[in-house]
């Protein structure tokens, strides 16, 4: 008997990852996209000709997952909110079965990375898991008793909004919010803070990018600390610290198993997580400290697709997406 086949789409709040994914989890096929601003027609144009693209080369697929940097109303398949797309008020899941001819699944982007890292990953037999994305922006997914966290209406877990700093700085796109976590400790926060270092500090790998006018992001900051630039170092350490200061929250709330950390900035490694880790050590509560795990999530940038195309293998789809 082949192989049932559907597609994965994780969007975040610059990209987009998608592929053809198997029963097996096998990825036969993907697709990338960038974006930079955009209104919401155009956002959703990306939405299909990514889908498009894939599918051409697999036109058995039985239908599409998407994970979307949003509040989704899971029973509805509604996108309530979203920081980061122009995503509010949308009626995600049937606008986008009618647009593609297929039954679509939707989810907050988290959500579906948690499914993929609990069922096979870094949470794998874990009963009580916290997912924590470090890109654009901080998503996160909670699986409490076994089970999938939504809140009320489907828009609860959202840990990168929790403040950390009441006198931080105003967050990032739509938010409301000052000093909360995202804009501390974000793969934003990195580019940011990367570059006020390399202004104080012009003779390191850093100020000598800014000097020649090349841009200082997340992941360049990230590159040169893993050849050895002590000022970018410092940057993700300090941005593992202040991580840490979000998941004392964590740990003394939902009293995890596991911590999972992924997205893009995940690639700083252990210059990201020692930090935060010591952290959580020094300032949680010590029988909930002592019972968790922080690690890395094994599937990498993957997470979110491959969730993604289990919510589309493994959820009912709803008669209006059919």
């Amino acid at each position: 008997m082949p192989p049932r086949r559907v597609i994965g789409i994780d969007a975040g709040g610059t990209k987009l990852l998608g592929g053809v994914v198997d029963d097996g989890l096998v990825v036969h096929h993907r697709v990338r996209r960038t974006w930079r601003g955009g209104d919401r027609a155009e956002t959703l144009d990306i939405f299909v000709e990514a889908v498009e693209e894939v599918r051409a080369a697999a036109p058995d697929v039985e239908a599409v997952g998407f994970g979307i940097p949003a509040l989704v109303d899971w029973e509805l398949g509604v996108s309530r909110w979203s920081t980061h797309l122009p995503l509010a008020g949308v009626p995600f899941r049937d606008l986008m079965s009618e647009r593609l001819g297929l039954p679509v699944v939707v989810d907050n982007d988290v959500n579906a990375a948690l499914l993929a890292e609990t069922r096979f990953g870094a949470a794998r037999d874990c009963a009580h898991a916290v997912l924590v994305t470090l890109g654009t922006g901080i998503g996160s997914g909670l699986l409490l008793d076994g089970r999938i966290y939504r809140g009320s209406r489907g828009l609860g877990a959202e840990i990168g909004h929790t403040v950390v700093d009441l006198h931080g700085p105003d967050c990032q796109g739509a938010c409301p919010g000052r000093g909360c976590l995202e804009v501390m400790a974000s793969g934003s926060a990195i580019g940011r803070e990367g570059l006020a270092a390399a202004q104080r500090n012009p003779s390191s790998a850093l100020g000598r990018r800014l000097a020649a006018g090349r841009e200082i992001t997340g992941g360049i900051v990230t590159e040169l600390a893993h050849d050895g630039d002590d000022t970018a170092r410092s940057v993700l350490a300090e941005i593992g610290r202040r991580l840490g200061y979000g998941l004392v929250g964590v740990v003394n709330v939902f009293n995890p198993e596991v911590i999972v950390i992924g997205g893009g900035a995940i690639a700083a490694g252990e210059l990201l997580l020692t930090p935060a880790r010591t952290v959580v050590m020094e300032r949680a509560l010590p029988p909930a400290r002592e019972a968790v795990r922080i690690v890395p999530a094994h599937f990498g940038g993957e997470s979110g697709m491959l969730g993604a195309a289990l919510l589309a293998l493994d959820s009912p789809i709803p008669a209006s997406a059919s």
